[in-house]
C-alpha cells in the first residue's frame, strides 16, 4: 500500500495468502485503505459476500490499485504547481522539491512493477484457485496496473523536463549577470586606458602642466563612457 503523508511517500508492504475458502492478510501498521471493502462485507446484500475468497482477493488488490491513482493525482497536482514556480523563479528549494518528487516516483515504480507481475499471473489463471468468473476482474485490474505504470513513466519524463527547465532558467540568469558585468567592464576599459596614460609620471607630458588638463581628462572619460552607453542601447544590449 502507498500513502502520501506530509508530502512524503509512505509505502507499506502487505501480504495476502489465498486458500480454497479463506484469505489471510498481513499488515505492519495500523490504518489502511480497506474500509470500503469492510463496508461491502458487512452489507448483507453485497456481492462480495456471495462470491469466494478469490473475489475478496481481487477486492483488496483493487483497493490498493485505486489508492495508487489517488496518490498519483496528488503528485500530478504538485508537479503542476512546481512547473508554474519554475517559470517564475530559480530557487534551489525548487530543485530540492523536484528531487523529492523524483524519489517518490522511483519508489512508486519499484512498488508497482512487482504488483503488475502478480496481477499478470492471476490474470493468466496460473493458479487453479482463481475461478473463471473472477478472472475477468483480474484482467481489468491488470489493465489498471499498466495504466499506472504508463502514468509513472510520464511523471518521470515530466520531472526530467522540469529539471531541464530549472537548469535553463539558472543558465539564463547567469548569462544575464555575465552580460551586465561584461558591459560594465567594457565601459571602463577606455576610461581605465585614459587614466593609465595620464597616471604615468613622465617629466615631459604637456597636459600635466595645462590649466584645464584635469577637467579635460574627466570630460574625455565621461564622454567615452556616455558614448558607449548610447551605442549599447542602440544595439539593444541594455
Amino acid at each position: 500500500m502507498m500513502y502520501l503523508r506530509d508530502d512524503k511517500l509512505d509505502i507499506e508492504p502487505i501480504s495476502l495468502v489465498l486458500g480454497p475458502n479463506y484469505l489471510i492478510s498481513f499488515q505492519e501498521k495500523k490504518g489502511d485503505i480497506f474500509d470500503n471493502v469492510r463496508a461491502r462485507i458487512q452489507n448483507q446484500n453485497g456481492r462480495i459476500r456471495k462470491r469466494g475468497s478469490d473475489y475478496l482477493l481481487f477486492a483488496l488488490m483493487d483497493a490498493v490499485v485505486d489508492n495508487y491513482f489517488v496518490v498519483m493525482e496528488d503528485i500530478a497536482e504538485k508537479l503542476e504547481l512546481l512547473e508554474d514556480k519554475l517559470f517564475e523563479e530559480t530557487d534551489n528549494k525548487l530543485l530540492y522539491e523536484l528531487q523529492q518528487h523524483r524519489k517518490q516516483i522511483v519508489n512508486m515504480r519499484r512498488s508497482v512493477y512487482p504488483l503488475r507481475e502478480v496481477v499478470n499471473k492471476l490474470n493468466r489463471a496460473e493458479f487453479g484457485i482463481i475461478s473463471e468468473d473472477t478472472e475477468r476482474f483480474f484482467r481489468d485490474l491488470y489493465d489498471h496496473t499498466i495504466q499506472i505504470i504508463e502514468t509513472i513513466e510520464t511523471f518521470k519524463e515530466t520531472v526530467s523536463s522540469l529539471k531541464d527547465v530549472f537548469m535553463t532558467g539558472v543558465s539564463n540568469k547567469m548569462n544575464e549577470i555575465m552580460k551586465v558585468l561584461t558591459l560594465i567592464a567594457t565601459i571602463f576599459i577606455p576610461i581605465t586606458f585614459v587614466a593609465g596614460v595620464y597616471g604615468m609620471n613622465f617629466e615631459y607630458m604637456p597636459e600635466l602642466n595645462w590649466e584645464y588638463g584635469y577637467a579635460s581628462a574627466w570630460g574625455l572619460m565621461l564622454l567615452m563612457g556616455g558614448a558607449m552607453l548610447v551605442y549599447f542601447k542602440k544595439k539593444k544590449w541594455l
